[in-house]
């Protein structure tokens, strides 16, 4: 990989750059020959389980050569890349940071489930760059040194807002990345198609580690630029294709609008078709019957038990295999030994099944009753208005987040001046661009394959791939023939978002180098994003912990030795959290980014436009703000509820959904910081200068 170039000098600044422009032409080149080659060897008969591997494997392998040449110890090529990498590639790196499996793997999916409301994430999404390039990217920059904490000790006067900005970066990155390696675990398991999902999330952890490890934001950086080439072929190459097997265009963003009508038209079908209403009333027939055993649990419990032992009895009787009476006796024993939980799962199947009791299995048409609309309920209109509200409340989210992510904000210390940093804002939101623009083409172009191809299929002659992922994980695929006609409904499907895209080659029958295409790209993704977060989450410790007020005498290199221990403990972590598959990756994501937008903004923002924000204002808004988005979230999400053993139903304010919480935090945040700061003694001149050089003069260049 390059190196740092001889000089300062323009005439060596080009040379670095033409030298980067030929390495990674080459690159993509031979990423083009293995695509070629991984096709002809299919058309040759070289087995899916094979090519899987190579998918898997063949990309680690590159990433690991480039984190190996990009090894260091020095201190400014570990943190901040040497802060020579150009505008454009900085762009590029930071487009595969930020599209993380989140946006590979959900953005697409969400769409898919959630129809216009999906939007809020692309709006949101990008908008927040536009926030970066004009608020923080270029101060940042000026600001120089490696970290978001460093910036805060150093504008308010001391380790206090420091202290308390790492730990809001441990807690934003951890959340993130564990929805990273959650990812990597869900591709990895599918490629190799091992048997335990557990596996398939440490074996991803390797490739996670392999360039964080070595060669800090210096093996990041130039890793992140080739990720970013694999992701964004592999993103458009299927949705292309799927666009010319459906339309005969090559350009899916110019006709998805003809297909989006011909999808309004089946929903319309779907909504009054029989055989759609039948499953629909048995899913609410078994929902009804599970309350029923609700309203009287003990009664219920002891008819179960019943039941079991009569079933074991009657197995037994009937020489049925050793594996199936072994089955029975495994759930008579849980039932008696954790009656609460047995009546826990019932109120949970429950749920699910009122979920899916349904019209379109639960998705929102895309021709809905607007607010005013004579021809809306009550109820939808209520419904409509919830939906506005937390369309708004995310896109705000969203964007602030963005502009807010310590792992995001870190990127612009790499770059050789502020101008750059600048234009490197500009360039990611060009690469993002890519994908953005493409997701919502995407969701119509899968749902119309979904409608046309799928439903209505004989359950006998499905695809072997909804098996497949079945045993992946039967909470993101699974079918069920409820109304028992032999016909696959729409409403007979569950699918999760997380693999709409990683399906979406199977389900258009396209050839399998495209799905390990896609599975690559979203491992890429995953990956770019994870060693971003790890090495933020690692420096934070190393960097602003410990070098910053434990020993600040420590040397370079145990430095840099103590953050890619800390990086390799925090790695373990979250893979252990992630194994347990706390809540799907969206919401993981969105949820970190709500924390961050409270925990972080009002501090920068206010640190560089406002001169008489004083430490303990900054504090005392900062708690604030984490504060309660911390607490929203954990009173009214499912699994933070029932891990924290909270019972009842959860209360939402003005019905904002718990992914939304920083549209709270944000503003008590900023109020607080505004208040605290009026009340208390102003920032030492010092200080108030230190804020007056980041905006004036501006540098040259």
């Amino acid at each position: 990989m390059p190196r740092r170039p001889p000089g300062s000098t323009r005439l060596a600044s080009m040379a670095f750059r033409s030298h980067l422009h030929g390495i990674y032409a080459l690159y993509t080149l031979c990423f083009v020959l293995f695509l070629a080659s991984a096709t002809l060897a299919e058309h040759y008969g070289l087995p899916r389980k094979w090519i899987g591997f190579v998918f898997l494997a063949a990309p680690v392998v590159i990433y690991a050569f480039i984190g190996i040449i990009s090894r260091t110890t020095e201190a400014a090529e570990y943190y901040v890349a040497g802060r020579r990498v150009p505008a454009m590639y900085n762009g590029m790196a930071t487009g595969a940071d930020w599209m993380s499996a989140a946006s590979f793997l959900g953005m697409a999916g969400t769409l898919y489930l959630a129809g216009y409301d999906g939007l809020a994430f692309v709006m949101g999404w990008s908008g927040g760059y536009v926030l970066v390039a004009l608020l923080l990217a270029p101060y940042l920059r000026k600001f120089g040194q490696y970290t978001i904490p460093d910036f805060l000790g150093a504008r308010y006067e001391g380790n206090l807002v420091r202290q308390i900005g790492v730990a809001a970066t441990l807690l934003v990155s951890f959340i993130y990345v564990v929805a990273q390696i959650y990812g990597v675990g869900l591709i990895t398991t599918r490629l190799t198609g091992i048997a335990s999902f557990e596996i398939g999330v440490f074996l991803g952890l390797g490739g996670i580690l392999v360039c964080s490890f070595l060669g800090g934001m210096r093996a990041v950086t130039w890793t992140q630029v080739a990720q970013y080439i694999v992701l964004v072929v592999a993103y458009l190459v299927p949705v292309v294709w799927l666009s010319v097997k459906q339309t005969g265009h090559p350009v899916p963003q110019a006709v998805y609008g003809q297909q989006l009508q011909k999808v309004t038209e089946a929903e319309a079908r779907f909504l009054t078709d029989p055989k759609e209403q039948e499953v629909i009333a048995a899913f609410q027939q078994r929902a009804d019957e599970l309350s029923r055993k609700l309203q009287d649990v003990p009664r219920a419990l002891a008819a179960e038990q019943q039941a079991m032992e009569d079933r074991i009895a009657s197995l037994k009787a009937m020489n049925a295999p050793q594996r199936q009476i072994q089955a029975a006796e495994r759930a008579l024993t849980t039932l008696q030994r954790d009656p609460a939980a047995m009546a826990e799962g019932w109120a949970r199947e429950r749920d699910e099944l009122l979920s899916r009791a349904r019209p379109l299995g639960g998705m929102p048409a895309h021709a809905r009753p607007f607010a005013g609309d004579p021809g809306g309920t009550p109820a939808e209109q209520q419904a409509y208005e919830a939906s506005r509200r937390n369309f708004l409340a995310l896109v705000f989210c969203l964007m602030l987040g963005t502009a807010a992510l310590p792992h995001v904000l870190t990127r612009y210390y790499t770059t050789p001046s502020v101008r750059e940093a600048r234009e490197s804002a500009t360039w990611t939101l060009l690469f993002i661009s890519a994908l953005y623009l493409t997701a919502p083409a995407l969701a119509v172009l899968v749902k119309y394959e979904v409608f046309n191809s799928l439903v209505g299929t004989p359950f006998d002659q499905l695809p072997a791939w909804i098996a497949n992922w079945a045993k992946v994980d039967p909470s993101l695929m699974s079918v069920v023939d409820i109304n028992h006609d032999g016909i696959l409904q729409l409403g007979e499907i569950k699918i999760g978002g997380d693999i709409i895209v990683l399906a979406t080659p199977e389900l258009a029958g396209l050839p399998y180098v495209v799905s390990g295409l896609v599975a690559s790209g979203g491992l890429a993704a995953a990956l770019s994003t994870a060693d971003g977060l790890l090495l933020t989450i690692a420096n934070a410790l190393s960097h602003d912990f410990y070098y910053r007020m434990v020993d600040p005498n420590a040397s370079t290199a145990r430095r840099v030795m103590i953050s890619k221990v800390l990086l390799l403990i925090v790695a373990l972590a979250a893979a252990l959290v992630a194994a347990r598959r706390p809540a799907d990756i969206l919401f993981l994501v969105t949820a970190a980014f709500s924390l961050a937008a409270s925990a972080f903004f009002p501090a920068l923002v206010l640190g560089i436009f406002w001169k008489r924000a004083n430490r303990l204002g900054a504090a005392a808004g900062m708690l604030a703000g984490l504060g309660v988005s911390s607490w929203y979230l954990a009173t009214t999400q499912p699994w933070l509820r029932s891990a924290l053993g909270l019972q009842g139903e959860p209360t939402l304010w003005w019905d904002i959904e718990p992914i939304s919480a920083g549209v709270f935090g944000v503003p008590v945040g900023l109020a607080v910081t505004v208040v605290v700061s009026l009340l208390t003694a102003p920032p030492a001149p010092a200080t108030q200068a230190f804020v007056e050089g980041l905006r004036y003069p501006r540098q040259p260049g």
